[in-house]
């Protein structure tokens, strides 16, 4: 089996080679906008599933270049891994901050309650698709205007979904989480290994 993971972030092959999985990375480009009316677990699960497809397409498309041999023999082997995270508060999408303003008035809107972090999983084989949506509940401290003003500063939110990062300095702000900490961090690790076997079980 050969795990290849469409994404670039970092984040997500880190979580990944901690858990002892060897993987290729192959990153797509998208349209992430959610659609109108679009619920936060559909609008995860459907970037999830695109970013998958996007991935096997090009695979497919190069096994169909080679006639024979074993680049086209190797698309029978390939898993590949899509994956999406959203931060969830009050019904609404928050994705990456497009600017520090932008990465402030979402740590506002976090601060001092609960959200949700959805992450929509899609693995893929040449015969199917697997895919479910993992969710966590964050809880933040609440953040004075100082603290939201430095961390911002910081630029660690910056290409975060919600503007922060759990496993960085915004972890002083997160007294507890319910669920998956993996997931909030980008990648639910053990549902991923779950989706894996059954995966593999199916080829």
């Amino acid at each position: 089996m050969r795990l290849v993971l469409a994404s670039a972030s970092p984040r997500r092959a880190d979580l990944l080679r901690a858990a002892g999985y060897v993987f290729d990375t192959l990153a797509v480009d998208l349209d992430e906008r959610a659609k109108d009316g679009e619920l936060p677990a559909a609008y995860v699960a459907r970037l999830a599933r695109e970013k998958s497809a996007a991935a096997m397409q090009r695979f497919a498309a190069r096994a169909q270049q080679a006639c024979r041999g074993p680049e086209r023999d190797a698309l029978h082997d390939i898993v590949v891994l899509g994956a999406d995270t959203s931060v969830i508060v009050d019904g609404e999408i928050l994705g990456k901050p497009l600017d520090e303003r932008d990465g402030s008035s979402m740590l506002q809107k976090l601060s001092g309650r609960a959200h949700e972090v959805l992450t929509g999983i899609s693995l893929r084989t040449s015969t199917g698709e697997w895919g479910r949506v993992e969710t966590t509940r964050v809880y933040m401290t609440g953040l004075s205007a100082d603290d939201i003003a430095w961390y911002v500063a910081s630029g660690e939110g910056r290409d975060k979904a919600g503007g922060y990062a759990v496993q960085g300095l915004a972890s002083r702000f997160i007294p507890r989480i319910d669920g998956s900490y993996s997931n909030v961090v980008g990648l639910p690790v053990a549902t991923v290994a779950e989706l894996l076997r059954e995966a593999v079980s199916k080829r």
